[in-house]
């Protein structure tokens, strides 16, 4: 079984910006692999879909906590750590390129450090999607900006690559890949 946990805020407001490209991500792999509706759900704190993919048994959880707060949705969930897989903005990596890392420290990524001292393990899958532009901004005047026309047809390219990705398996494997 494997938890795929998309990290965002919750609201219209925040969709389509840097900081919720794993939440729009893991909506969008609900959608594509015809997982259940995306339902509230009390208990997890979030939105939860269900289904397979692949043959494998996965839920999808959307936490409607904050991003800072991402652990709490977690904890009502108890996922196995090895099975789970987050998706997640990375400040740290140009927009174009991502990241798929299994064990790794937060980065100071506030959604990764509530996940990691909720489950007290850092042992878990992340997908770290770059969302950085040419020219360094700093991540607090970034995150809550949204992708111009041009940089959501390179988000377009990442979800493409992810969703053959898991259509091929759910076993990641550690690798930096640049659709540019």
């Amino acid at each position: 079984m494997k938890t795929i946990i998309g990290l965002g805020n919750p609201g219209k407001e925040y969709t389509g910006t840097r900081h919720n490209v794993g939440r729009d991500l893991a909506l969008r792999i609900g959608t594509y692999f015809e997982l259940s509706d995306f339902e509230e759900n009390k208990k997890y704190l979030g939105l939860l879909a269900k289904g397979e993919i692949e043959k494998e048994k996965v839920t999808i959880l959307l936490p409607d906590t904050f991003m800072n707060k991402s652990g709490k949705a977690i904890a009502a969930l108890a996922p196995k750590a090895k099975g789970l897989i987050v998706l997640q903005d990375d400040t740290d990596i140009p927009l174009g390129s991502v990241k798929i890392a299994f064990g790794r420290n937060s980065g100071g990524h506030k959604g990764i450090e509530s996940i990691m001292r909720t489950l007290k393990t850092k042992d878990f899958w992340r997908i770290r999607i770059g969302v950085q532009k040419k020219k360094r901004i700093d991540a607090m005047d970034l995150v809550l900006k949204k992708f111009s026309p041009e940089e959501q047809k390179i988000i377009k390219k990442i979800e493409k690559r992810i969703l053959a990705m898991f259509e091929a398996s759910l076993d990641l494997q550690v690798t930096t890949f640049n659709v540019l």
